[in-house]
């Protein structure tokens, strides 16, 4: 390889060089499937930080019990307002027997109050045959964090 007729032909440090500077393909496509590869790297550190706060909210719960709650007082009301009363008292029923605190006192106006949570799952069940025929019972598993809050969930066998 000859820059010009006039000039002597290159030696052979200067051709070894010339190579070094000019990227082969390979280099190339290693360049580009390291930037390809960092986000997906990231993503899944993502998913396992993700992971472990899971876990973490799992170990949070200071208390679970199965309960089956008994809906037959739903069946009672009128025909229209059956899966309401249902739901109703599921809830009245998780507060007595979790112990939740619902009552306002000027002092706890300051603090966060415990809540109650109802999983959508529990909710479809109760309304799977519509309004006028909920279930006449139904298992849960209700479950109580730290910080008082508690969470009601369909049993894992039905």
């Amino acid at each position: 390889m000859a820059k010009e007729t006039n000039q002597e032909p290159l030696t052979v440090t200067e051709q070894e060089e010339i190579i070094e500077e000019v990227p082969t393909e390979e280099a190339q496509t290693a360049e580009v499937t390291t930037e390809i590869e960092a986000p997906a790297k990231e993503e899944a550190q993502t998913e396992v930080a993700e992971k472990k706060q899971r876990k973490k909210k799992e170990e949070e719960f200071v208390e679970e019990r199965f309960y089956t709650i008994p809906l037959q007082k739903a069946l009672v009301r009128p025909p229209k307002k059956r899966a309401p009363r249902a739901m109703s008292l599921i809830k009245v029923f998780v507060t007595k027997h979790m112990k939740l605190d619902v009552k306002i006192s000027e002092e706890d106006e300051a603090e966060e109050l415990p809540q109650l949570i109802v999983s959508p799952e529990v909710n479809e069940k109760v309304w799977s045959r519509g309004i006028e025929k909920p279930p006449r019972k139904i298992k849960t598993r209700v479950t109580k964090d730290k910080d008082g809050n508690v969470f009601v969930y369909l049993a894992e066998n039905q």
